[in-house]
């Protein structure tokens, strides 16, 4: 048989492999030394033994190459090795450094912050929970017996004359006497326990608060830093785990579960879990399309931010959605309520007179982001549109306006806006103004004016979508009735839950989708709990409360990002894979999760725009 004859029947033996037989991919980073690049037969044979396929990942520092592999793999594995080099974390080295291997540390820290951004499912082990910490702001004790550690409890400074220091800095506290962290006999040895927390993953894979380990090891991480949170210490303080607190699939252990035969492999399996629903979910956004209906981005042009990079400054660009998996979204010309007797040139970064020439403003600025990356994103106006952007491998951004106070009290100019593109108008912000009474406002008009019947009505007949988030309820039911066409809220959450004026009640949710209308989810905080931290839990609770009393055909998700929209789990576009994590999770089915992307947002973006045709 010839190779190419050999090619051509692999080929055929991969074409009618069965998908739910194909094993989720681990790449394993390997170990150097010597010029070669190696990895212990017990680091792929547990991932073989837990259901994955093992790929061995050499420390390559480009970053084309490691971008390419993680695109392939569906889990990563940082595998032991030597010490990191102290320059990582800006230190001198200590005379008790041992042997470093710079050859795998900037591969490896790199392809820690890539693989981070695309939520791909990671497990650390020994040099590998440290390679953790150094790349994601956490620190690493050059040697445990020589340097104290920063305790990961934050103590009260009762001194107020110690007020520039903040309240939240660790401070040093007296630490037990250590234990050995090394071992004379076989890997496989266990020679001390560690204390696992209770509400962590480590937790629900061995189902103890007590485990023995084989951890052999001079360095040690003394601070997890903001993303993680400890889930195991030594007797003496020292931290043998650590997981992800920001729902992300990542933890790492000090010790060598590869070692330790099935007592080790639970902690494989967990990889090969998680790594199966990270393929499951990277495989689903494949086939659908995801849409965000509500982003503030254009709030931060005057900052001159870069679309086109990985920007800090802003939630949405084009490497975030491309992390994220996410294919389309609508940005808003979001426009500042002015006060009476306000100026609303004074309210803009731009020197506008008009708010109509303001939102014109942020459309060019749009186009012209549009124009610099056309292979990559293009304008979209339509349904159609968008899914032939995703045929040809192109994201999407769609106009909105936030605030109908563009219209410049003008109802030709709902014309002028549905000729740039705009697909939906939120008729006002926090604030009333002439079409209608906002939620924050003071029921100028009590409801709809005579003014905003004719706007709506005209947005009817121009195809454009009237949306509802930031009206009173007065408004909201005035405009239904008004509409002749279904109505939406792009970014709302559910008073039953958060009982603030500018969320929807029962009453409104049943109402919209009576209507045919939809109700999409926001990620302001504020407007998904009242008190302590909000995350992507709540924001699962808000829309199982909306599919509950509107049905599955009637919600999805508009983040809000940029205009303060973000939560722990779901913070920027890069984290949006999470959403259907999350979804997975909570046992909806494809068809399902295709509607609550945007299939239903769609459904009535093409009956709005239906008049023409």
């Amino acid at each position: 048989m010839s190779f190419f004859d050999l090619k051509s029947h692999l080929d055929s033996i991969y074409a009618s492999y069965p998908e739910a037989k194909r094993r989720p991919i681990i790449g394993i980073t390997a170990n150097f030394n010597d010029g070669e690049a190696t990895m212990a037969k017990v680091y792929y044979q547990q991932v073989v033994d837990a259901g994955g396929t093992p790929v061995l990942m050499p420390p390559v520092a480009d970053k084309d190459v490691i971008i390419n592999t993680l695109d392939i793999i569906d889990g990563l594995l940082l595998t032991g090795g030597a010490d990191f080099n102290p320059l990582w974390n800006g230190e001198e080295p200590s005379p008790a450094l041992h042997r470093i291997n710079s050859t795998r540390d900037l591969p490896e820290l790199l392809t820690i912050r890539l693989a981070y951004n695309r939520q791909i499912p990671i497990l650390g082990i020994c040099r590998g929970i440290q390679a953790l910490a150094v790349a994601l702001d956490g620190h690493v004790m050059q040697d445990i017996e020589t340097e104290e550690s920063t305790p990961e409890t934050p103590v009260e400074v009762p001194d107020k004359k110690k007020s520039k220091r903040n309240e939240q800095e660790p401070v040093p506290v007296a630490k037990p006497k250590r234990i050995k962290h090394a071992q004379d006999g076989d890997r496989n040895l266990l020679t001390h326990s560690v204390k696992v927390e209770k509400d962590s993953a480590l937790y629900r894979i061995y189902k103890s608060e007590k485990l023995y380990v084989n951890s052999f090891h001079h360095q040690a991480v003394d601070n997890v830093g903001k993303r993680f949170r400890v889930t195991a210490t030594a007797p003496d303080g020292v931290i043998e785990a650590m997981e992800s607190n920001e729902f992300k699939p990542i933890m790492g252990v000090q010790w060598h579960p590869e070692c330790m035969e099935q007592e080790g492999l639970p902690l494989f399996a967990w990889l090969v879990a998680q790594a199966s629903n990270f393929r499951l979910a990277k495989s689903m956004h494949d086939r659908i399309l995801t849409l965000d209906t509500h982003c503030d981005t254009p709030m931060f042009f005057h900052e001159d931010i870069k679309f086109d990079q990985r920007d800090p400054r802003i939630l949405v660009d084009l490497h975030k959605m491309t992390e994220g998996r996410q294919n389309a979204v609508i940005m808003a010309a979001y426009l500042p309520q002015p006060k009476m007797g306000e100026a609303f040139s004074s309210k803009v970064a731009f020197d506008v007179s008009t708010p109509m020439e303001y939102a014109d403003f942020i459309f060019d600025k749009i186009e012209a982001i549009v124009r610099s990356n056309r292979k990559y994103i293009s304008l979209a106006r339509t349904p159609a549109d968008l899914y032939e952007d995703k045929r040809k491998g192109r994201k999407s951004i769609m106009f909105g306006i936030e605030n109908a106070i563009a219209l410049n009290h003008d109802v030709a100019n709902v014309k002028h806006f549905a000729q740039r593109g705009v697909v939906y108008i939120t008729l006002c912000h926090n604030g009333d103004n002439d079409v209608c009474d906002s939620a924050k406002g003071c029921n100028t008009n009590d409801g709809v004016s005579k003014f905003g019947e004719k706007v709506i009505r005209e947005m009817n007949r121009n195809g454009i979508m009237v949306d509802l988030s930031h009206a009173n309820e007065r408004s909201f039911f005035d405009a239904l009735e008004i509409s002749k066409m279904p109505i939406v809220c792009s970014h709302s959450s559910c008073r039953a839950l958060c009982d603030v004026p500018r969320n929807l009640t029962d009453e409104q949710l049943r109402a919209l989708a009576q209507k045919g209308g939809v109700a999409h989810i926001t990620l302001y905080p504020g407007f998904l709990r009242t008190d302590g931290e909000a995350t992507i839990r709540d924001a699962i609770e808000h829309l199982n409360h909306a599919v509950k009393i509107m049905g599955i055909d009637h919600v999805g998700l508009g983040t809000d990002f940029d205009g303060d929209g973000g939560v722990r789990g779901l913070a920027s576009s890069s984290e949006m894979l999470n959403f259907t994590l999350a979804l997975l999770k909570n046992k909806y089915s494809e068809r399902d999760i295709q509607k609550i992307w945007g299939g239903n947002w769609l459904r009535v973006m093409a009956q709005v725009q239906s008049v023409l045709n």
